[in-house]
């Protein structure tokens, strides 16, 4: 019997029983499920359950990276976790993958075997642990499997197939015939040599010594060592050697995560494809800090980006055509207004969501900002927590910078970029309407727009009346 194919719920996935038999009933097969719209591959952190452990409908079975957070995946079946095929550890598990057997209760689950038929989502390989299994390629006989295969270790599939070296040319030291990563970083280190002695130029002929260079060649600047047409300069720098002294321009590669890699494709078009229009203004704070202070008295703590978030979605409420976004053929206006707000993580930056920030206080807006910037760090953030949002706040400040421009976060139409704040001093008037020199706490923001659905006119506009908020928050920010 086969089940449905695989349903996604909150935080957990159907399994589908299908393929090789244990005691003629078959096991159910857990597949790598997609657990956001963007995700096309995870990595598996972390097994909470182990093998032979009984797992019920809800509990947590393990964690996996997806392209925005660390997301817990549950169990929607009752049995017992018989084999785990993925090992803490494995990088870049494509969608479909099988991670798991489980079977019933009961069942001897030490015999359950990996199912070799195709039913279900196939079966990819994934980059894993040097202690993982082996991975199987076609070119040589594996008489264990008896098929056509040679065995290698993820790790060395990995060495292999980034530097392009041929596996057949690996001679294996592994038990029964494994290549292991040790293998493939030795292979590595002699092509690096013979290619570093492809480059070296040829040695001069005994019949033809160098000649001593005219003492007017001596005084001019070093040139570059000749080229020949046998001998071409490279145009990359050459990978550093494991094990090797690094040599002049060689570089090493940085492995990219699932999130690094998301951002960097998701700000690459965000550039490419929306027309990017910027407007900047200053912002006294004077009367911000004064309300931050007068509320510490009551033991409400808030801080000045909740006040930033707060005036920003009453701002939105005021000018309802910039709470704005963009589906590819023309502008939707948003009924509700929520907040993204960039958070830094190790990870990479992402942007937890404050729903229906208009219709909260700024003491809850802080509350709210508080548990998802934790949430957000610790990798735990459901996708309903970061996934859509209105209006996008990037600040700085905290660090220290000044002024910046952000990129907008598609298909949202604007993200405000706010800076530090600094002490300044203006020519103002005191209650006598004469000129008098007041000191000021300035805050300079600079809103990115998409000048598709907001011309500079309406951006000019919303940081207008952002500024009059701002500066006067105790009209909006308590309601």
């Amino acid at each position: 019997m086969v089940s449905a194919a695989p349903r996604l719920r909150q935080g957990g996935c159907r399994f589908l029983r299908s393929g090789g038999t244990l005691q003629g009933i078959p096991p159910l097969k857990v597949f790598m499920p997609a657990l956001s719209p963007t995700m096309e591959e995870g990595n598996l952190v972390k097994w909470l359950k182990k093998e032979g452990e009984v797992v019920n409908a809800g509990d947590a079975l393990c964690e996996i990276e997806t392209d925005k957070a660390v997301v817990t995946l549950e169990s929607s079946d009752d049995g017992v976790l018989a084999k785990i095929v993925m090992e803490e550890g494995s990088k870049n598990v494509r969608l479909g993958t099988l991670i798991a057997l489980l079977v019933d209760e009961g069942e001897d689950w030490k015999q359950v075997e990996i199912p070799t038929d195709s039913d279900g989502p196939p079966q990819h390989a994934a980059t894993v642990t040097p202690t993982q299994p082996e991975v199987t390629l076609p070119g040589k006989v594996d008489h264990r499997q008896g098929k056509l295969g040679v065995r290698l270790s993820p790790a060395a599939r990995h060495i292999l197939d980034t530097h392009g070296i041929d596996w057949s040319s690996v001679v294996p030291t592994g038990p029964r015939g494994i290549i292991t990563k040790e293998d493939a970083l030795k292979m590595l280190g002699q092509k690096g040599q013979s290619m570093a002695a492809e480059r070296a130029p040829p040695p001069p002929l005994p019949s033809s010594p160098p000649l001593a260079p005219h003492p007017a060649e001596t005084s001019k600047a070093p040139q570059a060592a000749p080229t020949t047409a046998a001998h071409p300069r490279p145009l990359v720098p050459p990978l550093s050697v494991p094990g090797q002294p690094p040599t002049q321009g060689s570089f090493s590669e940085i492995p990219a995560s699932n999130i690094r890699r998301v951002i960097a494709k998701r700000l690459t078009e965000s550039k490419s494809t929306v027309p990017h229009a910027y407007a900047t203004t200053d912002c006294d704070l004077a009367a911000v800090l004064k309300l931050r202070k007068e509320l510490a008295k009551d033991d409400i703590k808030v801080s000045v980006n909740d006040f930033i978030i707060k005036v920003t979605a009453a701002t939105l409420k005021q000018m309802p055509e910039v709470n704005v976004t963009w589906d590819g053929e023309g502008p939707r206006q948003l009924n509700s207004i929520d907040i993204s707000v960039a958070v830094a993580t190790e990870r990479g930056l992402i942007t937890p969501i404050i729903r229906d920030a208009a219709a909260k206080g700024v003491q809850e807006i802080a509350a709210s900002a508080k548990a998802l910037a934790k949430k957000a760090r610790d990798g735990k953030l459901l996708p309903e927590e970061y996934q859509g949002g209105s209006f996008s706040i990037s600040n700085l400040g905290m660090f220290g910078i000044s002024e910046f421009v952000a990129v907008i976060n598609p298909p949202q139409a604007c993200i405000l970029a706010v800076g530090t704040s600094r002490s300044e001093l203006r020519l103002g008037e005191d209650e006598e309407g004469n000129p008098k020199l007041q000191q000021q706490q300035l805050m300079r923001v600079t809103l990115s727009s998409d000048g598709r659905v907001v011309d500079d006119e309406l951006a000019s506009k919303f940081l207008k009346f952002f500024k009059a908020n701002l500066e006067n928050p105790a009209i909006c920010a308590l309601h």
